[in-house]
């Protein structure tokens, strides 16, 4: 009996994002996965990201039952048995049998036959002993009782271990936010996080209706929806690039950039920013930088507006003589507000790394300053919660640039509620000082900050 595709499919996903630092999320839309039913990609989903949300707690279960020490183990063991254990314990509908049968056969079929009855000893432990028995706290998606312990949490270091998070990550949250706001973005990087959308052409709604999409209205905006159910990459509107998949905080970013006649968007990949840049601003040229190759060729695929134009640059020494009356930075950052979508990132992130992050990211704001128009308006945004790479990165590009000041973006935040896009009337709950700065758990979005610059006249 062979591994299923489904298995097949995520243990190989899983061994990339162990050895190669990939990113699940872009892996999950490779080729590679296009001829599975979509009922086995969306299992290919569950295992991958449930994995990797949960991966800590299934380590120290893993760890109990056996007899080795786990960083002794080959990766392709240590993956084929996290793989196992997540359906062990959170698959309710994977007999237990297929479940420690499939987690056998995938080391065998990684060439790691030897460790075949060391694979098969610790499932059949953790599954109780037989083959048909499922383990006492197997539920269909991680329960009520598993969140609930994670409220309950009275301190950062049983937090940490409850939901899952690396314990200085959560102990900075509780120092910067408090305790009970850690709770919250810890608890929301545990759950599969809601589809969004931005629908460019009305005309769609009823298309996407016919197709058997499910929308609601968005929760921080009243122009973007929440896919309830439904698959729309599966749609024509999404193929033909009607609408756009991104969630409701980047939207927002996007949104405090504003109106003007020329553009830049200095780390544009993937593109959405750049894309409804583009279409709210159809008079005007955007320009759109990446320094990466290969997210510039995938920039140029996804921008369906003429007036995209996609450059290969460094962003800390951009090749442009012209100036911009609206820049956007949205610089490469640790992403600790992305965890929901990318929980790899908690396992490889060092508190170390924020420093070099915040000189690239310094970097590139003042390289961005230096091309901002007298008069015009500049968004430095990040996907992190961490200040380092925030409130401190705007200000030491401020320290000695007595041409430029912050806006507060309370004063955005109140056109767009008057203009019908910002859906939440309590605006407060979306700043800290001047700053944009949305937290996961508060709203169920991505953590996004965002600054805005003005070049006096």
């Amino acid at each position: 009996m062979a591994v299923s595709p489904a298995r097949a499919a995520a243990f190989e996903i899983l061994l990339k994002v162990e050895r190669e630092n990939s990113y699940a999320s872009e892996l999950l839309h490779s080729a590679r996965l296009a001829k599975l039913s979509s009922a086995d990609h969306g299992l290919v989903t569950e295992i991958v990201m449930g994995v990797l949300r949960w991966q800590s707690s299934l380590d120290r279960r893993l760890a109990r039952a056996s007899s080795k020490r786990l960083d002794r183990l080959d990766k392709e063991v240590l993956i084929a048995l996290r793989l196992g254990l997540y359906q062990l314990q959170f698959l309710s509908r994977i007999p237990a049998r297929a479940a420690i049968f499939e987690s056998v056969e995938l080391v065998k079929a990684a060439r790691k036959g030897s460790a075949a009855a060391f694979v098969n000893a610790v499932m059949r432990k953790l599954g109780g002993g037989s083959v048909a028995t499922k383990v006492q706290s197997d539920t269909e998606s991680p329960g009520d009782d598993v969140f609930a312990a994670i409220g309950e949490a009275t301190d950062p270091a049983p937090l940490a271990q409850r939901s899952a998070h690396p314990e200085w990550l959560v102990k900075r949250w509780a120092e910067q936010y408090g305790l009970h706001v850690a709770r919250l973005i810890c608890a929301q990087d545990q759950r599969p996080p809601a589809t969004a959308i931005h629908i460019y052409d009305d005309r769609s709604f009823d298309e996407l209706r016919r197709a058997g999409i499910e929308l609601a209205r968005g929760r921080l905006l009243s122009t973007a929806r929440t896919v309830i159910s439904g698959d729309v990459t599966r749609t024509r509107p999404y193929e033909q690039g009607q609408i756009s998949i991104q969630d409701e905080a980047s939207q927002l970013v996007a949104l405090l950039v504003g109106s003007g006649q020329s553009i830049l968007d200095c780390c544009a990949a993937p593109g959405g920013k750049a894309e409804m840049l583009a279409r709210r601003n159809p008079k005007s040229t955007v320009v759109a930088s990446e320094l990466h190759p290969h997210r510039a060729r995938l920039l140029r695929a996804l921008a369906r507006s003429p007036n995209v134009r996609v450059i290969g640059a460094d962003a800390r020494r951009l090749p442009l003589l012209k100036t911009f009356d609206r820049i956007l930075v949205d610089v490469p950052c640790s992403g600790t507000g992305t965890l929901a979508r990318n929980p790899e990132i908690k396992w490889r992130l060092r508190a170390e790394d924020l420093a070099d992050l915040q000189s690239r990211q310094i970097a590139i704001l003042k390289s961005a300053l230096d091309r901002l128009s007298p008069g015009g308006r500049l968004v430095y945004s990040t996907c992190s919660l961490e200040p380092e790479e925030n409130e401190a990165v705007v200000k030491a590009a401020l320290a000695g640039a007595s041409d430029f000041s912050i806006t507060d973006c309370r004063e955005e935040l109140e056109c767009l509620l008057r203009s019908g896009d910002l859906g939440v009337s309590d605006i407060e709950s979306l700043l800290s000082g001047p700053y944009l700065r949305t937290i996961p758990g508060v709203y169920p979005c991505d953590g996004f900050f965002a600054a805005i610059f003005q070049r006096k006249t």
